[in-house]
Protein backbone atom coordinates (compact mmCIF):
# COMPACT_ATOMS: atom_id res chain seq x y z
CA UNK A 1 0.00 0.00 0.00
CA UNK A 2 1.18 3.51 -0.83
CA UNK A 3 1.07 6.61 1.36
CA UNK A 4 1.34 10.27 0.45
CA UNK A 5 4.68 12.04 0.46
CA UNK A 6 3.12 14.81 2.56
CA UNK A 7 2.05 12.58 5.45
CA UNK A 8 5.55 11.16 5.68
CA UNK A 9 6.95 14.66 6.14
CA UNK A 10 5.01 15.17 9.39
CA UNK A 11 6.99 14.58 12.58
CA UNK A 12 5.95 13.77 16.13
CA UNK A 13 6.42 15.74 19.32
CA UNK A 14 9.08 14.75 21.85
CA UNK A 15 7.00 15.63 24.92
CA UNK A 16 4.37 13.01 24.10
CA UNK A 17 6.97 10.40 23.17
CA UNK A 18 8.79 10.87 26.48
CA UNK A 19 5.45 10.88 28.32
CA UNK A 20 4.59 7.50 26.82
CA UNK A 21 7.96 6.06 27.83
CA UNK A 22 7.70 7.52 31.34
CA UNK A 23 4.19 6.10 31.77
CA UNK A 24 5.46 2.67 30.74
CA UNK A 25 8.24 2.92 33.32
CA UNK A 26 5.66 3.89 35.96
CA UNK A 27 3.57 0.87 35.01
CA UNK A 28 6.66 -1.23 35.71
CA UNK A 29 6.87 0.25 39.22
CA UNK A 30 9.42 3.06 38.82
CA UNK A 31 8.72 6.49 40.32
CA UNK A 32 8.95 9.21 37.66
CA UNK A 33 8.96 12.96 38.22
CA UNK A 34 7.29 14.52 35.19
CA UNK A 35 9.07 17.69 34.07
CA UNK A 36 8.66 17.00 30.37
CA UNK A 37 5.08 17.95 29.52
CA UNK A 38 3.88 21.49 28.84
CA UNK A 39 0.73 21.31 30.90
CA UNK A 40 -0.28 23.17 34.07
CA UNK A 41 -0.73 20.71 36.93
CA UNK A 42 -3.65 22.69 38.36
CA UNK A 43 -7.31 21.81 37.91
CA UNK A 44 -9.45 23.92 35.62
CA UNK A 45 -11.10 26.57 37.85
CA UNK A 46 -14.39 25.34 39.28
CA UNK A 47 -16.51 28.17 37.87
CA UNK A 48 -15.39 27.22 34.33
CA UNK A 49 -16.15 23.55 34.89
CA UNK A 50 -19.57 24.43 36.30
CA UNK A 51 -20.37 26.58 33.26
CA UNK A 52 -19.61 23.73 30.88
CA UNK A 53 -21.59 21.24 32.96
CA UNK A 54 -24.55 23.64 32.98
CA UNK A 55 -24.35 24.00 29.19
CA UNK A 56 -24.20 20.23 28.83
CA UNK A 57 -27.23 19.73 31.05
CA UNK A 58 -29.12 22.39 29.11
CA UNK A 59 -28.66 20.38 25.94
CA UNK A 60 -25.89 22.33 24.25
CA UNK A 61 -24.62 19.13 22.63
CA UNK A 62 -25.30 19.83 18.97
CA UNK A 63 -23.37 21.46 16.14
CA UNK A 64 -22.22 25.04 16.54
CA UNK A 65 -21.25 27.37 13.66
CA UNK A 66 -17.91 26.37 12.16
CA UNK A 67 -16.14 29.47 13.52
CA UNK A 68 -17.53 29.11 17.04
CA UNK A 69 -20.64 30.10 18.98
CA UNK A 70 -21.51 33.78 18.37
CA UNK A 71 -21.39 34.64 22.10
CA UNK A 72 -18.06 32.83 22.59
CA UNK A 73 -16.58 34.63 19.56
CA UNK A 74 -17.84 37.96 20.88
CA UNK A 75 -16.30 37.36 24.32
CA UNK A 76 -12.99 36.13 22.86
CA UNK A 77 -12.84 39.11 20.49
CA UNK A 78 -13.43 41.52 23.39
CA UNK A 79 -10.71 39.75 25.38
CA UNK A 80 -8.22 40.10 22.52
CA UNK A 81 -9.13 43.79 22.13
CA UNK A 82 -8.67 44.36 25.85
CA UNK A 83 -5.37 42.50 26.20
CA UNK A 84 -3.79 43.67 22.90
CA UNK A 85 -5.27 47.17 22.72
CA UNK A 86 -6.78 46.52 19.30
CA UNK A 87 -10.20 47.20 17.78
CA UNK A 88 -11.71 44.21 16.00
CA UNK A 89 -15.14 42.58 15.88
CA UNK A 90 -16.16 38.91 16.18
CA UNK A 91 -16.09 38.60 12.38
CA UNK A 92 -12.29 38.58 12.61
CA UNK A 93 -12.09 35.97 15.34
CA UNK A 94 -12.33 32.21 14.87
CA UNK A 95 -12.49 29.46 17.48
CA UNK A 96 -11.01 26.03 16.81
CA UNK A 97 -10.37 22.89 18.91
CA UNK A 98 -6.97 24.02 20.19
CA UNK A 99 -4.10 26.18 18.96
CA UNK A 100 -2.59 23.48 16.75
CA UNK A 101 -5.49 23.49 14.25
CA UNK A 102 -5.16 27.27 14.02
CA UNK A 103 -1.44 26.97 13.25
CA UNK A 104 -2.09 24.19 10.75
CA UNK A 105 -4.99 25.81 8.91
CA UNK A 106 -3.38 29.26 8.80
CA UNK A 107 -0.25 27.82 7.20
CA UNK A 108 -2.33 25.75 4.79
CA UNK A 109 -4.29 28.87 3.76
CA UNK A 110 -1.21 31.02 3.15
CA UNK A 111 1.87 28.96 2.34
CA UNK A 112 2.50 27.17 -0.96
CA UNK A 113 4.97 24.39 -1.77
CA UNK A 114 8.38 25.98 -2.37
CA UNK A 115 7.69 28.98 -0.13
CA UNK A 116 9.90 29.59 2.89
CA UNK A 117 8.67 29.81 6.48
CA UNK A 118 11.03 31.23 9.11
CA UNK A 119 10.55 29.37 12.40
CA UNK A 120 12.13 29.95 15.82
CA UNK A 121 14.83 27.43 16.69
CA UNK A 122 14.81 26.02 19.31
CA UNK A 123 11.08 26.20 18.88
CA UNK A 124 7.77 24.40 19.15
CA UNK A 125 8.08 21.42 16.75
CA UNK A 126 4.69 21.91 15.07
CA UNK A 127 5.87 24.99 13.15
CA UNK A 128 8.58 23.10 11.29
CA UNK A 129 6.53 19.93 10.94
CA UNK A 130 3.57 21.68 9.29
CA UNK A 131 5.88 23.67 7.00
CA UNK A 132 7.39 20.39 5.82
CA UNK A 133 3.95 18.84 5.38
CA UNK A 134 2.86 21.66 3.08
CA UNK A 135 6.03 21.26 1.01
CA UNK A 136 7.47 24.58 2.12
CA UNK A 137 11.00 25.07 3.39
CA UNK A 138 11.27 25.74 7.14
CA UNK A 139 14.13 28.16 7.79
CA UNK A 140 15.46 28.08 11.38
CA UNK A 141 15.80 31.43 13.17
CA UNK A 142 18.35 30.98 15.96
CA UNK A 143 17.26 32.11 19.40
CA UNK A 144 20.41 33.20 21.21
CA UNK A 145 21.10 32.44 24.86
CA UNK A 146 23.36 35.50 24.96
CA UNK A 147 20.27 37.58 24.15
CA UNK A 148 17.94 35.91 26.66
CA UNK A 149 16.77 33.52 23.93
CA UNK A 150 15.64 36.22 21.54
CA UNK A 151 16.72 36.40 17.91
CA UNK A 152 19.51 38.59 16.58
CA UNK A 153 18.13 41.14 14.13
CA UNK A 154 21.16 40.94 11.82
CA UNK A 155 20.84 37.15 11.64
CA UNK A 156 17.12 37.41 10.90
CA UNK A 157 17.75 39.87 8.06
CA UNK A 158 20.07 37.35 6.44
CA UNK A 159 17.31 34.73 6.42
CA UNK A 160 14.62 36.85 4.76
CA UNK A 161 14.34 36.81 0.96
CA UNK A 162 11.65 37.07 -1.74
CA UNK A 163 10.63 33.43 -1.09
CA UNK A 164 9.76 34.18 2.56
CA UNK A 165 6.00 33.78 2.94
CA UNK A 166 5.64 33.65 6.71
CA UNK A 167 7.59 34.25 9.90
CA UNK A 168 6.48 32.47 13.06
CA UNK A 169 7.00 34.04 16.47
CA UNK A 170 6.15 32.51 19.84
CA UNK A 171 6.42 34.95 22.73
CA UNK A 172 6.54 34.05 25.57
CA UNK A 173 8.35 31.11 24.09
CA UNK A 174 8.34 27.36 24.34
CA UNK A 175 10.89 25.86 25.12
CA UNK A 176 13.12 28.68 26.40
CA UNK A 177 10.81 31.03 28.30
CA UNK A 178 12.21 33.91 26.22
CA UNK A 179 10.08 37.01 25.58
CA UNK A 180 10.43 39.35 22.60
CA UNK A 181 10.69 43.10 23.18
CA UNK A 182 8.77 45.81 21.37
CA UNK A 183 12.01 46.65 19.52
CA UNK A 184 12.23 43.03 18.32
CA UNK A 185 8.64 43.13 17.11
CA UNK A 186 9.19 46.46 15.36
CA UNK A 187 12.14 44.95 13.45
CA UNK A 188 10.01 41.97 12.43
CA UNK A 189 7.19 44.18 11.20
CA UNK A 190 9.52 46.36 9.13
CA UNK A 191 10.95 43.27 7.45
CA UNK A 192 7.42 41.92 6.86
CA UNK A 193 6.48 45.13 5.07
CA UNK A 194 9.68 45.21 3.03
CA UNK A 195 9.39 41.58 1.89
CA UNK A 196 5.58 41.25 2.05
CA UNK A 197 5.29 38.21 4.31
CA UNK A 198 2.83 37.14 7.00
CA UNK A 199 3.53 37.03 10.75
CA UNK A 200 2.07 34.12 12.67
CA UNK A 201 2.18 35.08 16.36
CA UNK A 202 1.59 32.19 18.75
CA UNK A 203 0.74 34.05 21.96
CA UNK A 204 -0.68 31.15 23.99
CA UNK A 205 1.53 32.07 27.00
CA UNK A 206 0.57 35.77 26.90
CA UNK A 207 -0.75 35.78 30.49
CA UNK A 208 2.23 33.88 31.92
CA UNK A 209 4.86 36.63 32.15
CA UNK A 210 6.87 37.61 35.19
CA UNK A 211 9.06 40.71 35.19
CA UNK A 212 7.71 42.84 32.32
CA UNK A 213 4.27 43.30 30.73
CA UNK A 214 3.40 41.15 27.72
CA UNK A 215 3.87 42.88 24.36
CA UNK A 216 2.01 41.62 21.28
CA UNK A 217 2.99 42.13 17.65
CA UNK A 218 -0.39 43.90 17.46
CA UNK A 219 1.13 46.76 19.47
CA UNK A 220 3.09 47.77 16.36
CA UNK A 221 0.97 50.13 14.19
CA UNK A 222 -0.03 48.38 10.97
CA UNK A 223 1.12 44.90 12.03
CA UNK A 224 -2.36 43.54 12.68
CA UNK A 225 -3.21 43.67 8.96
CA UNK A 226 -0.54 41.07 8.13
CA UNK A 227 -0.62 39.05 11.36
CA UNK A 228 -2.37 36.01 12.77
CA UNK A 229 -2.73 36.39 16.56
CA UNK A 230 -3.25 33.04 18.26
CA UNK A 231 -4.26 32.48 21.88
CA UNK A 232 -6.42 30.03 23.79
CA UNK A 233 -7.54 28.59 27.10
CA UNK A 234 -5.06 25.75 27.60
CA UNK A 235 -2.21 27.33 29.53
CA UNK A 236 -3.68 30.31 31.40
CA UNK A 237 -6.76 28.45 32.61
CA UNK A 238 -5.33 24.89 32.90
CA UNK A 239 -7.67 23.67 30.15
CA UNK A 240 -5.35 21.64 27.93
CA UNK A 241 -7.83 18.79 27.49
CA UNK A 242 -10.70 21.10 26.59
CA UNK A 243 -9.08 21.92 23.22
CA UNK A 244 -10.08 25.57 22.87
CA UNK A 245 -8.02 27.98 20.80
CA UNK A 246 -8.91 31.23 19.07
CA UNK A 247 -7.25 33.59 16.64
CA UNK A 248 -7.61 37.11 15.30
CA UNK A 249 -7.08 37.18 11.54
CA UNK A 250 -7.85 39.46 8.58
CA UNK A 251 -11.46 39.06 7.40
CA UNK A 252 -10.69 37.23 4.15
CA UNK A 253 -8.46 34.74 5.94
CA UNK A 254 -11.25 34.20 8.50
CA UNK A 255 -13.58 33.21 5.64
CA UNK A 256 -11.04 30.69 4.36
CA UNK A 257 -10.54 29.24 7.86
CA UNK A 258 -14.31 28.88 8.33
CA UNK A 259 -14.44 26.84 5.12
CA UNK A 260 -11.49 24.74 6.22
CA UNK A 261 -13.25 24.01 9.51
CA UNK A 262 -16.41 22.91 7.70
CA UNK A 263 -14.40 20.46 5.60
CA UNK A 264 -12.21 19.20 8.44
CA UNK A 265 -13.88 19.00 11.87
CA UNK A 266 -17.21 20.82 11.34
CA UNK A 267 -17.08 22.77 14.59
CA UNK A 268 -15.54 23.09 18.04
CA UNK A 269 -17.17 21.27 20.97
CA UNK A 270 -20.33 23.24 21.72
CA UNK A 271 -20.70 22.93 25.49
CA UNK A 272 -16.94 23.37 26.01
CA UNK A 273 -17.24 26.85 24.50
CA UNK A 274 -19.17 27.85 27.62
CA UNK A 275 -15.73 27.55 29.24
CA UNK A 276 -14.45 30.35 27.01
CA UNK A 277 -17.28 32.64 28.02
CA UNK A 278 -16.98 31.96 31.74
CA UNK A 279 -13.18 31.85 31.74
CA UNK A 280 -12.69 35.18 30.00
CA UNK A 281 -15.48 37.05 31.81
CA UNK A 282 -15.58 35.39 35.23
CA UNK A 283 -13.34 35.69 38.31
CA UNK A 284 -9.59 35.53 37.68
CA UNK A 285 -8.59 34.57 41.23
CA UNK A 286 -7.45 31.06 40.30
CA UNK A 287 -5.34 32.37 37.43
CA UNK A 288 -3.63 34.79 39.79
CA UNK A 289 -2.94 31.97 42.27
CA UNK A 290 -1.38 29.88 39.49
CA UNK A 291 0.90 32.76 38.57
CA UNK A 292 2.07 33.19 42.15
CA UNK A 293 2.92 29.49 42.30
CA UNK A 294 4.66 29.49 38.90
CA UNK A 295 6.80 32.39 40.05
CA UNK A 296 7.79 30.47 43.20
CA UNK A 297 8.61 27.33 41.23
CA UNK A 298 10.61 29.31 38.69
CA UNK A 299 12.92 30.60 41.40
CA UNK A 300 13.37 27.15 42.94
CA UNK A 301 14.26 25.38 39.71
CA UNK A 302 16.57 28.12 38.37
CA UNK A 303 18.47 28.36 41.67
CA UNK A 304 18.66 24.59 41.93
CA UNK A 305 19.96 24.04 38.40
CA UNK A 306 22.58 26.77 38.76
CA UNK A 307 23.86 25.00 41.88
CA UNK A 308 24.65 21.83 39.90
CA UNK A 309 28.14 21.53 38.42
CA UNK A 310 28.14 21.70 34.63
CA UNK A 311 24.74 23.39 34.34
CA UNK A 312 23.86 27.06 33.96
CA UNK A 313 20.33 28.38 33.64
CA UNK A 314 18.87 31.74 32.68
CA UNK A 315 15.82 33.08 34.48
CA UNK A 316 12.90 32.67 32.02
CA UNK A 317 10.76 35.74 31.45
CA UNK A 318 7.59 33.88 30.52
CA UNK A 319 5.80 30.52 30.19
CA UNK A 320 6.67 27.70 32.63
CA UNK A 321 9.85 26.24 31.19
CA UNK A 322 13.57 26.53 31.88
CA UNK A 323 16.13 25.79 29.19
CA UNK A 324 19.43 25.19 31.01
CA UNK A 325 22.79 25.03 29.24
CA UNK A 326 24.31 21.60 29.94
CA UNK A 327 27.49 21.87 27.83
CA UNK A 328 29.56 21.94 31.01
CA UNK A 329 28.60 18.34 31.70
CA UNK A 330 30.32 17.14 28.53
CA UNK A 331 27.21 15.08 27.65
CA UNK A 332 25.01 15.78 24.64
CA UNK A 333 21.39 16.73 25.11
CA UNK A 334 19.65 13.49 24.11
CA UNK A 335 22.12 11.32 26.01
CA UNK A 336 21.66 13.34 29.18
CA UNK A 337 17.86 13.42 28.86
CA UNK A 338 17.84 9.62 28.47
CA UNK A 339 20.24 9.22 31.40
CA UNK A 340 18.08 11.34 33.70
CA UNK A 341 14.97 9.34 32.83
CA UNK A 342 16.61 5.95 33.17
CA UNK A 343 18.86 6.58 36.18
CA UNK A 344 17.10 9.37 38.06
CA UNK A 345 13.46 8.91 37.12
CA UNK A 346 13.33 12.52 35.96
CA UNK A 347 11.49 13.04 32.67
CA UNK A 348 12.65 16.04 30.63
CA UNK A 349 13.28 16.84 26.97
CA UNK A 350 16.50 17.16 25.03
CA UNK A 351 16.92 20.61 23.52
CA UNK A 352 17.27 18.93 20.13
CA UNK A 353 13.57 17.99 20.36
CA UNK A 354 13.07 21.66 19.44
CA UNK A 355 15.58 21.93 16.61
CA UNK A 356 19.28 21.89 15.85
CA UNK A 357 20.06 24.96 17.94
CA UNK A 358 18.75 23.10 20.98
CA UNK A 359 21.89 21.00 21.24
CA UNK A 360 23.62 21.65 24.56
CA UNK A 361 20.34 22.30 26.39
CA UNK A 362 17.51 20.50 28.17
CA UNK A 363 13.94 21.65 28.70
CA UNK A 364 12.30 21.23 32.07
CA UNK A 365 8.69 22.20 32.70
CA UNK A 366 8.11 23.55 36.19
CA UNK A 367 4.41 22.79 36.01
CA UNK A 368 4.90 20.48 38.96
CA UNK A 369 5.02 20.91 42.72
CA UNK A 370 7.97 22.52 44.50
CA UNK A 371 8.40 19.27 46.42
CA UNK A 372 8.79 17.29 43.19
CA UNK A 373 11.03 19.92 41.62
CA UNK A 374 13.37 19.82 44.62
CA UNK A 375 13.40 16.03 44.56
CA UNK A 376 14.21 16.08 40.83
CA UNK A 377 17.05 18.56 41.35
CA UNK A 378 18.61 16.33 43.99
CA UNK A 379 18.38 13.30 41.70
CA UNK A 380 19.95 15.22 38.79
CA UNK A 381 22.79 16.35 41.05
CA UNK A 382 23.43 12.79 42.22
CA UNK A 383 23.46 11.33 38.70
CA UNK A 384 25.90 13.95 37.41
CA UNK A 385 28.11 13.54 40.49
CA UNK A 386 28.27 9.83 39.72
CA UNK A 387 29.25 10.53 36.12
CA UNK A 388 32.00 12.93 37.21
CA UNK A 389 33.28 10.46 39.80
CA UNK A 390 33.65 7.75 37.19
Amino acid sequence: MQYSDAIQRLSGEGAFEVLAKAKQMEAEGKEIIHLQIGEPDFDTPENIRDAAIKALREGQTHYSPSGGLPEARKVAAEYMCRTRNIDIGPDRLIIMPGVKPLIFTSMMAIVNPGDEVIVPNPGYPTYESVSNFIGAKPVPMRLAEEKDFRFLVDELKELVNPKTKMLVINSPQNPTGGVLTKEDLQAIYELAVEYDFWILADEIYSRIVYDNPFVSIASIPGALDRSILIDGMSKTYAMTGWRLGFAVVPKKLADYLFTFAINNFSCTNTFAQAGIIEGLTGPQDEVEKMMVEFRRRRQVIVDGLNAIDGISCLMPQGAFYVFPNITGTGINAQELADMLLEKAGVACLAGTSFGKYGEGYLRFSYANSVENIEKALQRIKEVLAGVNAS
